[in-house]
């Protein structure tokens, strides 16, 4: 069991990697690159800094490493490109979604049946997103926008993936999305032209910082959080990205963006806690 010194530690850490993950949006933004170039040169730098950083890796190639592999480098290279094509607002908040599509698809790949509180969630948060595309289609910024709702589905495609090697290590799977995205970005880093100092170390700090120290943070951390905690506090990241995106860009989310991302957050943190308070609740006795 952790204790208090180590919880209250490991709490700070969750907030340190959602920091880090929220730096995400207005470097993108930055780097002077097309979004696959920038998807392809954050991919090389982490999949390096892990490498450096992790011993004893063991790629099984299997098909649950290899499908969290292409999910990885899918949900990454989409935000990338949703990111340039729309606000952070909507490329960070229509990726959080992801809790929707896990519920439906969770009970075709890991048998987990969706319940009426779950189809509740899932109206209401689809709500929200209809919001976030009416706003983008009235603002010529639907093709972004339907990039971050792919970003989503990428994104809970690779947790259940993830979730599937119980006895593995995420991790390799993680190293193997980025050297794809690596792959698909290579192109567009060739033919994008010349690339700033100041992008290349925003690329590096992309890569090494806002995905490898991010993730390093978030995997010590979650050894002494409760599951409470381990949910409500990464929820700093689409709260803070826009805002480093309207510090530094100066770029604003319109009203009804906004308004779609309290819904959508409103309803998967709702029933994050109303999960974890029956599994309190089963456990107890």
């Amino acid at each position: 069991m952790s204790t208090p010194v180590q919880q209250r530690q490991a709490v700070g850490l969750l907030v340190i990697a959602a920091l880090l993950w929220s730096i995400g949006g207005v470097l993108i933004k930055y780097i002077d690159w097309p979004p696959l170039a920038v998807a392809g040169g954050r991919g090389i730098f982490a999949a390096i800094f892990l490498i450096i950083t992790n011993r004893n890796l063991n790629f099984t190639w299997s098909r649950p490493q290899l499908l969290g592999a292409f999910f990885y480098a899918g949900c990454t290279v989409s935000f990338c490109v949703a990111t340039k094509l729309t606000t952070a607002a909507n490329a960070i908040l229509l990726q959080y979604g992801a809790p929707v599509w896990i519920a439906l698809f969770g009970s075709l790949f890991l048998a987990e049946k969706a319940r009426r509180i779950d189809w509740v969630t899932i109206f209401v948060a689809l709500a929200g997103m209809g919001l976030f595309l009416a706003d983008g289609l009235s603002a010529g910024n639907i093709l972004g926008d339907t990039f971050g709702v792919l970003s989503g589905v990428f994104f809970a495609g690779m947790i259940i993936a993830l979730r599937a090697q119980k006895e593995g290590s995420p991790v390799e799977s993680i190293i193997l999305g980025n050297l794809l995205a690596f792959v698909i970005g290579l192109p567009s880093m060739v033919s994008g032209g010349h690339l700033t100092g100041s992008g290349w170390g925003a690329l590096a700090i992309l890569g090494c910082v806002q995905l490898g120290v991010s993730y390093h943070v978030y995997s010590r951390a979650i050894k002494h959080v409760t599951a409470m905690q381990a949910v409500l506090v990464p929820v700093i990241e689409p709260l803070l990205n826009p805002v480093w995106v309207l510090i530094f860009m100066g770029e604003r989310p319109t009203p009804w963006a906004l308004i779609g991302g309290v819904i959508v957050l409103s309803a998967i943190t709702a029933r994050s806690i109303i999960s974890i308070r029956e599994s309190s609740r089963t456990v107890a006795p």
